[in-house]
């Protein structure tokens, strides 16, 4: 039996696989979807950020991908992503508009392309996940640091931490099959029983500090557009019945 799905579901579930590059959260929990208007022309979507200030190769990186998700969803027609109240807002929506890319919109202004960028936010996000797996085996007891590094995918519990690690080693092209070791660096190279509880420490200052910016922004977002933060968008869909 086919379920039908309606495009506004769509395109909500296409914008939940954009992710804040640096708070390793989608868009649309953060709040950062304004509004979504469908019409018989195709799709357009509003964005915002924290501040007017925010970082612009992230505003544009949140805004490419949006655009890139939007694109693939069936019968969204034309796909504009529009990025509201930031102090470049103009430049990158005319890049997003002309398709341009980062280096195309920015020119000179930016440094490097953002491939570096979302490996560096991709790998702190790895970093995160993996000790939101392993610091409750610890404090139950049900592992010891020194058997830590012997830990596999199949031995951690099947619930959103282990879903979200899996998405990350997914993301930096890392084995995902069960009998994969769960503590490795970014290459996929097995941790050390000696390296084990530095590398933990670094994880866990990794996760604070993910956790900390993403309470820090939605208490920015929450004051500057004074509305709850992670508040879902207004959707109006005008499409004409076919």
């Amino acid at each position: 039996m086919t379920v039908a799905v309606s495009l506004e579901a769509e395109v909500l579930a296409a914008l939940g696989t954009v992710f804040d590059p640096e708070l390793d959260q989608p868009v649309t929990e953060l709040g950062f979807v304004r509004s979504v208007t469908i019409d018989d022309e195709g799709v357009e979507v509003h964005l915002r950020l924290p501040t007017s200030f925010c970082a612009p190769n992230f505003a544009f990186l949140m805004a490419s991908d949006a655009y890139d998700a939007l694109t693939g969803v069936p019968g969204a027609g034309r796909v504009r992503v529009l990025l509201d109240d930031h102090h470049d807002s103009a430049k990158i929506n005319g890049g997003i508009a002309a398709e341009a890319g980062y280096l195309g919109t920015f020119g000179a202004e930016a440094d490097e392309g953002l491939d570096e960028l979302r490996r560096t936010f991709r790998r702190k996000a790895h970093l995160a996940a993996i000790e939101r797996c392993c610091r409750p085996l610890l404090a139950g007891g049900a592992w010891s640091l020194e058997e830590l590094p012997l830990m596999e995918l199949f031995d951690l519990p099947e619930d959103r931490y282990k879903s979200a690690l899996l998405r990350r080693r997914e993301a930096l092209g890392l084995p995902t099959h069960s009998h994969a070791r769960v503590l490795v660096d970014h290459e996929g190279r097995r941790i050390a029983k000696s390296e084990a509880r530095l590398w933990l420490r670094l994880a866990a200052a990794t996760r604070v500090s993910i956790e900390g910016n993403t309470h820090f922004c939605r208490g920015l977002l929450a004051t500057r557009y004074d509305d709850p933060a992670g508040s879902a968008p207004a959707v109006t869909n005008t499409r004409s019945s076919t």
